[in-house]
Formats: C-alpha cells, structure tokens, sequence
C-alpha cells in the first residue's frame, strides 16, 4: 500500500467510527423531545459525513 492510499485508509476507518457516533448520539437525541435541534442537526452532519465517506471509499476502492 502507498503511502497517500494507507493514510487515505486510516482516515476513511476514522470517518467511519465518527460516523457510527454521530449516528447513535443522533438517535438518542431524538429520543429527548428538548434536545430534538440538535438531533436535527446532527442528522444533517451525518448526512454530509456519509456524503464525504462514500467519496472516499470510491477513491480507495
């Protein structure tokens, strides 16, 4: 593996683990009718984050 596609690699495992966080914390948030923003705008987060993911994976793969 080169150099720029082994840090690529690592990056894309940590926006995956970032991913998995957003979206639980998303998801408990939602559950709490006082914290529904920004349940709101963590979707939207994880959103563009899931956006940004499937672009790198495509450059990986």
């Amino acid at each position: 593996m080169t150099q720029p596609t082994a840090e690529l690699s690592s990056m894309s495992s940590v926006l995956d683990d970032l991913l998995r966080r957003i979206s639980t914390m998303a998801a408990e948030m939602s559950q709490e009718t006082a914290e529904d923003d920004i349940a709101s705008e963590l979707y939207e987060v994880e959103r563009s984050l899931s956006t940004a993911q499937r672009r790198l994976h495509k450059l990986l793969s």
